[in-house]
């Protein structure tokens, strides 16, 4: 059985702040954010160096995180800042477990809304910082877990130190996200793809995910993060299958 520890979460205070514009007047409904490692991070995969991975923990830290209505929407392929008509600003630290729960766990919520203006939330952006405190202290981002390949079997701890910022667009996916109604709920979601980093062995080789992953193998090789991983490059967040602009240093 892996052993887990408790998540620390440090959540400041929400401010919801509602900027230039009054779309939808007074008219308020519940926002709720999340944050998604989908089932690469729960219930392990194969890298596209046929290393099978599973993960222990993979904690990551979130920052700075703001939901916007923007008219037109925003293209993350722009590389601008997000100009926005209403704006939900989260203040607080966020330190999450993205492999809690077990395999089929829902994704992780940080934080919700009560009174946020209605309308349609199309454009969301984030921090990925270092933790000041607990089992991610010093690191934006630390994987914990196990790799076996051919009966050798390594136990990995990853520590990414770079920060990131995340601009994107509206969520991709089955559903829309983020159309909030008077008197209901709407969510938003951060979602990392972890396969942009190890790659997936059920691709080919010469898919483009897997020409721009890494790989498990450099690690199994003793290598540290800063010297294969260039965060900027690896495009590991997203809104569902929607691309962000991303920035890491």
């Amino acid at each position: 059985m892996k052993k887990r520890f408790p998540i620390p979460v440090i959540a400041l205070s929400i401010l919801a702040v509602a900027l230039a514009g009054c779309a939808g007047g007074s008219a308020t409904g519940k926002l709720q954010f999340y944050a998604n490692g989908e089932d690469f991070v729960r219930q392990g995969f194969v890298s596209k160096d046929g290393w099978s991975i599973s993960f222990d923990h993979v904690y990551i830290t979130l920052s700075d995180i703001a939901a916007y209505q923007t008219e037109p929407p925003y293209d993350p392929s722009s590389g601008t800042d997000i100009d926005a008509k209403t704006e939900i600003a989260l203040d607080g630290v966020y330190t999450i477990d993205l492999a809690e729960g077990g395999e089929d766990a829902p994704p992780i919520m940080l934080a919700e809304v009560s009174d946020a203006p209605v309308g349609h939330y199309n454009a969301i952006s984030w921090e990925m910082s270092q933790a000041s405190s607990g089992p991610a202290a010093g690191h934006s981002l630390v994987m914990i877990g196990t790799a076996e390949k051919d009966g050798q079997s390594i136990d990995f701890t990853i520590n990414i130190d770079e920060e990131c910022e995340y601009l994107c667009g509206e969520y991709v996916g089955d559903v829309r996200k983020g159309i909030l109604e008077e008197g209901n709920t709407a969510e938003l979601e951060m979602t990392f793809h972890f396969d942009h980093i190890f790659g997936d062995g059920e691709l080919p080789q010469d898919d483009e995910l897997n020409l721009a992953a890494v790989g498990f193998q450099p690690f199994a090789d003793g290598a540290d993060a800063a010297g294969v991983i260039n965060m900027t490059d690896m495009h590991l967040g997203h809104v569902g299958e929607g691309h962000c602009h991303c920035a890491c240093e």
